[in-house]
């Protein structure tokens, strides 16, 4: 007896298109290769039934493999460094984590020591030189330092996208410290408005964007680095001028040296880690005892002075110097940068010699003027 083909609602026989309105299909089930889901093989036609999909055979593929984990090796060398010292920075240890960030350097010196050394001898004979063979040389030699801070401090505001009109600040400078020798403060004074004013005109040229910006850029350059460096040539123009620019080089570079190596002998107080994490309460004591006996010597023996004068000569100086140091250093934190250049090697560049130096000049030249007031000739 022949079985009954299954019959629609029409009484007609079923056919396997009817599967996709609700009914059972007899047609076999495939496996997509793609999903890995069952697929009832048809799809509609464009006149509503559904039209066999051919079949077609896809070639195994081939099973991925996951290649093996790499084995733990040794942990790789610190390479992170530091913001103010360039030196290396340990990574974060699980066993340590607390040792994270904590210097690596092989010096606790943080320069090339034996470079440093032989380019501030060389400064400081040249400098002695100068005012020992003919004292306006030294003019020469400050005018020189001058333009090259002051274009070195300029190159580095660009960073901040900050333009200083650079040329009425070199011209100016030269005029402040030129007027300055001939004239003395009353000089001093109106060459410093002047420079002011010319890099405020001659920003004009550039139009009202960020001209504000960059005139008090301008102002900043003028007060920081020509004007403190003019001290010194108020300081030179009295008969005994060549002794006061010694004492005053002196106590900074004693200043300087003091606390270098109390720092690297006994440092462990940071001063002020987040602008300068290398200076230390140790060190900087060891920059005022340094300070003090130079002082003494110095004011006292050089310049006739009493012996409190030359102690409270080299606390300033210390204080000074090292306010001067961190001023300059939180203008390179701000900026990103390490160094103002690279024309000292060892040193970085000559503005990061000449940041205690400045604002030193001017308290030298205040105290010894009250201490022991100049003659001039």
């Amino acid at each position: 007896m022949l079985e009954e083909m299954p019959k629609n609602r029409f009484g007609k026989p079923r056919r396997p298109s009817d599967a996709r309105s609700g009914g059972s299909t007899s047609g076999p089930v495939r496996a997509s290769s793609d999903t890995g889901q069952a697929d009832p093989g048809y799809f509609p036609s464009i006149v509503g039934r559904a039209a066999p999909t051919p079949i077609v055979t896809a070639a195994p593929r081939a099973a991925v493999t996951a290649p093996p984990p790499a084995e733990a090796g040794p942990p790789a060398p610190a390479q992170r460094l530091a913001a103010d010292g360039g030196q290396p920075l340990a990574e974060a240890d699980p066993q340590h984590p607390a040792d994270a960030g904590v210097l690596l350097a092989p010096s606790r010196a943080g320069r090339d020591l034996p470079v440093a050394i032989a380019v501030g001898v060389g400064l400081g004979v040249s400098i002695i030189a100068s005012l020992v063979i003919y004292r306006p040389a030294f003019l020469v030699i400050l005018s020189a330092a001058v333009l090259i801070s002051v274009w070195e401090l300029a190159r580095a505001l660009r960073s901040a996208r900050v333009r200083a009109p650079l040329v009425p600040l070199l011209l100016g400078s030269l005029a402040m410290i030129s007027v300055t020798w001939l004239s003395g403060p009353s000089g001093l004074a109106v060459t410093t408005m002047l420079t002011v004013l010319a890099a405020m005109v001659w920003r004009l040229s550039d139009g009202p964007v960020g001209y504000f910006r960059d005139a008090s850029t301008a102002v900043l350059i003028t007060m920081y680095v020509p004007l403190l460096a003019c001290f010194a040539v108020l300081m030179l123009r009295p008969d005994d001028g060549a002794t006061r620019i010694v004492t005053f080089i002196v106590a900074v570079v004693c200043s300087d040296v003091g606390g270098y190596v109390a720092g690297v002998l006994f440092g462990k107080h940071t001063m002020s880690p987040t602008i300068s994490p290398k200076k230390s309460w140790e060190g900087f004591g060891g920059s005022v005892l340094a300070c003090m006996v130079a002082g003494m010597l110095l004011v006292g023996v050089a310049l006739d002075g009493s012996w409190w004068q030359g102690i409270l000569y080299g606390a300033a100086i210390a204080a000074t110097a090292t306010l001067g140091d961190l001023g300059e250093s939180i203008i390179k934190r701000d900026l990103g940068l390490k160094d103002m250049g690279t024309l000292l090697p060892g040193h970085g560049g000559l503005m990061d010699r000449m940041d205690s130096l400045l604002p030193s000049a001017a308290v030298a030249y205040l105290l010894l003027n009250w201490f022991l007031p100049p003659v001039i000739s």
